[in-house]
């Protein structure tokens, strides 16, 4: 789920905006960075779920966008599903049966730039102790010097969907959908 990101590379179709001769490092700003997950709940309703205050870093290489990177990693515990009861039912064995120091991470291993503002992020996805590849389809939304902090500031979307029982996560399919829709959204900030 944390396939979170990857819209970092995104950043690399903005060559204009960030002039480098190495790549350059930006932060995710955890404040301002969520990944929203939905599925169909018996056919009734659709439930949500969302991961935030989560880290990762981008490097960014504006001479050749596609070279440049993204990394993402949460604890799956920082789950937050509006629900107490959801939330216990999800950490338990039905499903993730987590521990505090479990992380789902995500690291891009390929950028495609398919536009003036978008990418297609390949990557791998470890989810439960299981690694599988993912593509992300990003889109940069804005980039340039924050209002407030005064430095290079960058803002991305990205979706993409999961299987769960690619993860061992798949208990209760059909039932409640075996397919995960991810939402993503973050903004980066040049590092220090």
């Amino acid at each position: 789920m944390k396939s979170t990101l990857f819209a970092g590379a995104a950043s690399l179709v903005l060559s204009a905006g960030f002039a480098a001769a190495e790549p350059v490092k930006y932060v995710l700003d955890s404040s301002h960075s969520q990944i929203l997950f939905s599925y169909n709940h018996l056919g009734f309703s659709t439930g949500y779920g969302m991961f935030s205050g989560f880290e990762g870093e981008i490097q960014f290489d504006a001479a050749d966008p596609a070279a440049s990177s993204v990394s993402v990693s949460m604890p799956v515990t920082s789950m937050i599903t509006g629900w107490a009861e959801r939330f216990d039912h999800f950490m338990s064995p039905d499903f993730f049966d987590a521990t505090d120091d479990e992380m789902v991470s995500f690291a891009s291993t390929a950028i495609e730039v398919t536009g003036d503002t978008t990418a297609k992020i390949s990557g791998d996805l470890t989810l439960n102790g299981i690694t599988k590849p993912v593509v992300l389809d990003a889109k940069l939304n804005q980039s340039g010097d924050h209002p407030m902090a005064g430095k290079p500031w960058a803002g991305f979307d990205a979706t993409t969907s999961l299987m769960r029982s690619d993860y061992d996560l798949g208990k209760f399919a059909p039932y409640i959908s075996d397919e995960v829709e991810l939402k993503i959204s973050i903004e980066a900030m040049k590092a220090d």
